[in-house]
């Protein structure tokens, strides 16, 4: 019985077509990386990420954040495929991981945290504070 793909409702472009091209390249050289889902909100003073890493050692998993860009990559469980397994469906994604997300605002990147919860990171950054424009008073001159 053959594999039936899974494929989430309209996902990346990019996605989709680096799909279309590993299924004409032979197995070995295909890779087995996956782009983690995430949730991105902003409240006051913040703008979130979350994503769901379920499996995946936190100690395994590298964030970091330069010019307003978030990058989380990291390597989830590998398991060699047991290829006796009569598998009707194959939908769960294992190997390494890399996101990149701009974000939609500038942010204070050196006071940003993670916390790791049932499976869900969660990415917390402080809004930069705004640069407000210097009011200038015009002096007049005495004639």
């Amino acid at each position: 019985m053959a594999l039936i793909k899974w494929s989430p409702f309209f996902s990346d472009n990019w996605d989709e077509m680096d799909r279309a091209f590993s299924d004409f390249m032979p197995v070995p050289v295909r890779q087995q990386n996956f782009t983690p889902a995430v949730d991105m909100y902003e409240d006051e003073n913040n703008v979130i990420v979350e994503t769901q890493l379920a499996g995946i050692d936190p100690d395994k998993v590298n964030i970091s954040i330069e010019n307003d860009v978030l990058c989380i990559k990291g390597e989830g469980e590998k398991t060699s495929e047991v290829e006796d397994k009569n598998y009707y469906r194959k939908e769960i994604k294992r190997g390494s991981f890399y996101r990149s997300i701009p974000l939609p605002t500038h942010v204070s990147g050196d006071k940003a945290s993670a916390v790791a919860e049932e499976g869900v990171l969660k990415i917390s950054i402080p809004k930069a504070p705004e640069t407000k424009p210097k009011q200038i008073k015009i002096n007049k001159s005495k004639k």
